[in-house]
């Protein structure tokens, strides 16, 4: 619709986040979030130049929540290559922080490295395949909606990512 509101887990350099605002968000909200300050930095230059009164900046450690943003308010959480950096320990905390965040019929996507040996991407030890992390948020009682396996570059026969979506149930 043009509307909702996006947050771009682990934002990075931005790109995510100007794209969405830019093609798909013009009336809409997002919120930009990453752990590295070096990052929002370069995108608050971004922001101020550009006069994007509709990009939230927040410099945020997922695992410890973002108090700056109400319960319930996103209609989208998009994780691109992100998940795969939290460890067992940690991704019940990313998981209820992002199931806190979603609207009750918003979504939440997930984009990583298949694990499957390629050039690219993080160690193999580190990689979660789709099916695991269904098993994982299932436990958070979020359904699988949505997954696409053939998405990213071509390594032989494959492709490098999938795209996971998840719902409240």
């Amino acid at each position: 619709k043009g509307n909702e509101t996006f947050l771009d887990a682990g934002c990075g350099d931005g790109y995510i986040s100007i794209k969405a605002i830019e093609e798909y968000l013009p009336e809409g909200e997002v919120y930009a979030i990453d752990i590295y300050e070096e990052s929002i930095d370069d995108l608050n230059n971004y922001k101020n130049e550009n006069n994007l009164e509709n990009l939230s900046t927040i410099v945020a450690d997922l695992t410890k929540g973002l108090p700056d943003v109400k319960d319930g308010s996103i209609d989208v959480i998009l994780m691109l290559n992100v998940f795969h950096g939290f460890n067992e320990d940690n991704q019940s905390d990313v998981i209820n922080e992002l199931s806190r965040l979603i609207k009750d019929d918003g979504k939440i996507a997930i984009m990583d490295f298949k694990p499957i040996d390629m050039p690219i991407g993080p160690p193999m030890e580190i990689r979660i395949s789709p099916n695991e992390l269904e098993e994982i948020f299932n436990n958070y009682n979020l359904k699988k909606v949505y997954l696409n396996e053939e998405i990213g570059a071509e390594f032989g026969e494959d492709k490098s990512h999938y795209l996971i979506m998840f719902e409240k149930e």
